[in-house]
């Protein structure tokens, strides 16, 4: 399967950690980012690396996930070693298990497997496991339900080397490596949904005689209108809709199961269904996305490990009391039911509707912007006629292309450290840049002596450099994971990565653009010594300008662009401000609309108040409906850049994508790599339509926008950056 980049840099991150100082690692994955992909994907990664390992996943006691966990890795790993509980018991641990264990069957009292008797228990197949010189890397899986003393007990048996800990909700470890997996880069890849809408076109004050009625009855609604977009798009999804109610409310599920029975949606036609610790009824295939329930009724905690990617409703009934806020909750109608997006606000979102405040502010703070109020917005007559010509990548070239990766690295080096034909004189220029060079693995300490524990003390210390022979048999797996860390970081297969240092440095491949001419053995000790310089500079490669790739076209289709007749807008209703801006050209469109960077905020006030700007469009910033332009990282793979604004200015119009700003100082807050390549794509498109623009940052300096149209610099007191207000004066 093609692991997303997102899921490639967590098992690069994971990789990383391992070598790291701290005892534990924190995994904080959101619901639906494949948690389950990336951690048996590292764990088969690892093995390969380093020898005498095994892993043991420890999962929560209901759910039967140490089973489902085990079936995928089965799935997505087939020569892995996975074992379940009963499996150890038999035959004990053996190098590179993948052994998934249900903390009940340890914990629980009277558990079999830690009883003495005649046959081995589970702690002396530890120990034999020990005694045979194995050691435990143990991962915890939902870590937030089991931190009890019990579970630190099993902990402590298995004397692990690195503990991983994942989470949605991680408790917090002052002293555990964290590696987050940001949401942005999981709703990117399609597989969660853009944003949660809270309370869609709920009036801002609004009289009901009974909740029951007033928020089954919008979510009806709702599943009506998304089932219909579904079908208009001949897509077998029937959208689910979550009914939370509290725990112990039998008279609350009454109301419910009389309020769907008079609307026709009954357990005896199979479209309810509920999910209590008493009463279970028509739960059979309702994850399947063309199931027939369009209803579930399910108590305060829904139950660990249930995937159900069409679940796009969630209604939050409360008792006399507010519920405390639980993101493992929103978490189960954040899925997309084909793990894509379908370019449509409407079903790329999921809902949530509840007069339970304390719940609503619950979700504000744990999901930030991604949880807003919404209204749909619908286009000012006049604008329906405006059009542009938007590019979108081909199906035909979605992965890297490794002979261009080999092309870029070696004009990366080329430019970095000017390096040419002659071998020797780049080993010089190299060298003088810091990269090692020896025949032997080369590691560095300090010796000296300290009188106080402080870090100017530390400094006067000597540098030791100890150097080791090289066994390519012993170091075998050592460069293996080094090299599968610089692959991960950039979205290539080991094999793909070897290649192309073979070609660049070993003198026994051939390559006309080689950088060095080593033995095979000096490779080795290269990128054993090297690993972090090699793995920045294949990283910075990826973005660098290559000419013969500005000027090769990538494969594209164009489609003309027209503004959406309606939008989902999206909104902070608790900001200061709700002032509408009248230049958008969206009717009712608010100051207060979110996501929003600072940079895009500052813009639109700016375009409010500028005299000689007509109107504004907020691009959106993925989806075939919004206008885009495809460019090429340096190794091959398609990329979409949706510019941040659409203006007319005078009459004329304007592209424009806003990027971080300049702090006080001058440095640079943008952290796009790409920024450069986008400026460059932009450019381009700008110049072949006629139309005008740039990259517009804000100098906090003066506290001015700065707009760069022309040559793009990274320094603000350059020619290059000018006033906005004296461009579009």
């Amino acid at each position: 399967m093609r692991l997303a980049d997102f899921q490639l840099s967590a098992i690069g991150d994971l990789m990383d950690a391992m070598s790291g100082s701290e005892q534990e690692i924190v995994l904080k994955s959101c619901t639906g980012s494949g948690k389950t992909i990336i951690l048996t994907h590292f764990m088969d990664e690892y093995g390969k690396s380093f020898c005498g390992k095994v892993f043991v996943w420890l999962t929560p006691g209901k759910g039967d996930l140490e089973e489902q966990s085990k079936a995928k890795m089965d799935k997505y790993i087939p020569c892995s070693s996975a074992k379940l509980l009963r499996d150890v018991m038999i035959s004990g641990f053996r190098e590179n298990d993948a052994c998934f264990i249900n903390w009940e069957k340890l914990t629980k009292k009277g558990s079999t497997a830690l009883k003495e008797g005649e046959h081995t228990n589970f702690l002396e197949h530890i120990e034999h496991a020990r005694q045979d010189g194995l050691s435990f890397v143990v991962i915890v899986d939902e870590s937030h339900q089991n931190d009890t003393v019990k579970a630190a007990d099993i902990l402590r048996y298995f004397e692990p080397e690195k503990i991983i800990r994942c989470s949605a909700t991680p408790k917090n470890y002052p002293k555990a490596k964290l590696i987050e997996i940001p949401e942005e880069d999981v709703i990117a890849e399609g597989l969660i949904k853009k944003m949660l809408i809270i309370n869609e076109n709920f009036p801002q004050s609004v009289q009901i005689e009974q909740q029951i009625d007033f928020l089954l009855s919008e979510a009806l609604k709702k599943q009506r209108e998304l089932h219909s977009a579904f079908l208009g798009r001949s897509v077998a999804v029937n959208p689910l809709i979550v009914v939370q109610i509290p725990n112990k409310n039998e008279v609350l599920q009454d109301e419910i199961e009389r309020w769907f029975e008079s609307g026709g949606i009954t357990y005896e036609n199979g479209q309810l269904a509920v999910w209590l610790s008493k009463k279970h009824e028509n739960l059979e295939d309702i994850e399947q996305n063309n199931a027939q329930q369009i209803a579930v009724i399910i108590k305060q905690a829904v139950a660990t490990g249930w995937d159900c990617p069409r679940a796009h409703i969630l209604v939050k009934l409360r008792d006399n009391m507010s519920e405390t806020f639980e993101i493992q909750t929103i978490g189960r109608i954040r899925r997309m039911p084909e793990a894509k997006h379908y370019e449509s606000d409407l079903l790329d979102s999921c809902y949530l509707y509840t007069l339970d405040e304390k719940f609503t502010e619950g979700v504000r703070q744990n999901l930030g912007k991604g949880a807003l109020s919404a209204a749909t917005l619908y286009l000012k007559p006049e604008f329906k006629q405006i059009t542009l010509t938007s590019e979108q990548k081909s199906a035909l070239a979605m992965t890297r292309d490794p002979a261009a990766a080999l092309e870029a690295l070696s004009e990366y080096f080329a430019r970095t450290y000017r390096t040419g034909k002659n071998s020797e004189e780049n080993k010089t220029r190299l060298a003088t840049d810091g990269y090692e060079f020896s025949d032997k693995i080369v590691q560095h300490t300090v010796s000296g002596s300290v009188s106080t524990l402080t870090a100017d003390k530390f400094g006067n210390l000597n540098d030791v450099r100890i150097e080791t022979e090289l066994d390519t048999h012993r170091d075998g797996r050592e460069y293996h994971h080094r090299v599968a860390e610089i692959g991960l970081k950039v979205g290539l297969e080991y094999a793909q990565i070897n290649t192309i240092l073979r070609r660049l440095f070993d003198k026994n491949t051939r390559y006309t653009g080689k950088v060095l001419e080593l033995e095979t053995r000096e490779v080795y000790a290269f990128v054993l010594n090297n690993a972090q310089r090699i793995k920045n500079d294949v990283r910075q490669a990826m973005a660098i300008m290559l000419d013969q790739q500005m000027m090769k076209a990538p494969l594209i289709s164009t489609t003309t662009f027209h503004i959406p007749q309606s939008c989902l807008f999206t909104y902070d209703a608790t900001a200061k401000s709700q002032a509408v801006l009248t230049k958008n050209v969206y009717d009712g469109y608010l100051a207060s609309a979110e996501p929003r960077s600072g940079s895009e905020k500052k813009f639109e006030r700016f375009c409010e108040t500028c005299d000689t700007v007509d109107w504004i469009y907020k691009n959106g910033d993925k989806g075939a409906e919004y206008l885009s332009i495809v460019y090429m990282d340096s190794f091959g793979k398609q990329k979409s850049f949706f510019p941040d604004y659409i203006l007319s200015v005078r009459g004329e119009l304007w592209i424009i994508e806003t990027k971080g700003g300049f702090d006080r100082t001058g440095k640079s807050e943008d952290i796009d790599i790409f920024s450069p390549r986008k400026f460059e794509v932009l450019k381009n498109y700008l110049s072949k339509y006629g139309l005008h623009g740039g990259f517009v940052r804000e100098d906090k300096n003066s506290f001015e926008l700065c707009i760069c149209m022309d040559e793009y610099n990274e320094d603000i007191k350059s020619d290059a950056w000018k006033l906005m207000s004296e461009v579009m004066k």
